[in-house]
């Protein structure tokens, strides 16, 4: 079975269908709610309600768009409902700062053989810094470094503008950017 026969079959009621797509997305799809998440369980139970999601409105899924792309963006909105819903958000005020030397010291040393022993350490300070972000910076991150969805993309999922998600995107970069500086000193 593929993916197009699953959808098929989930269309005309046979859960094989959606069985299938479980076992193809699950894993990504769980990765991608725990980022904006940050608890296990939670990311968890987010994606098994989005793939009851799936079965009740298949109905409606355009066969000739990919699935995948489709289904991350539910679980994405999913987790950031979730965690609105759960009041566990972490609000922090906003610092602007104008450049990105942070970001291209962290990708230096990553780049560096020597750098692979400060691997460790500098995905620490990063997923630190994430936890700190509103569940809204965090899935515009994770939409764009993680899915690796472009603006336009993004925009279509959230339904607005590529202006607000660009908007959107750099102010979660910024405060990303503020947090790791901080951490540093």
């Amino acid at each position: 079975m593929d993916e197009q026969q699953a959808i098929y079959r989930l269309k005309q009621g046979d859960i094989s269908g959606l069985e299938f797509l479980v076992h193809h997305h699950q894993v990504k799809a769980v990765r991608t709610a725990y980022l904006i998440t940050r608890d296990l369980g939670l990311a968890e139970d987010v994606v098994q309600d989005s793939f009851l999601q799936v079965y009740r409105s298949i109905r409606g899924f355009d066969v000739a768009r990919p699935f995948e792309p489709w289904f991350l963006r539910s679980v994405v909105n999913a987790s950031v409902k979730m965690m609105q819903r759960s009041a566990r958000q972490v609000e922090v005020g906003a610092k602007r700062e104008e450049d990105e030397s942070v970001f291209a010291e962290l990708s230096r040393r990553v780049e560096s053989v020597e750098a692979q022993v400060e691997s460790v350490e500098v995905q620490n300070q990063i997923w630190d810094a994430m936890q700190k972000l509103s569940p809204r910076q965090r899935a515009v991150i994770v939409q764009r470094y993680f899915l690796e969805m472009s603006e336009k993309e993004m925009a279509e999922a959230a339904g607005s503008a590529v202006g607000t998600v660009k908007w959107m995107l750099n102010a979660a970069r910024e405060r990303l950017r503020g947090l790791l500086e901080r951490s540093e000193e």
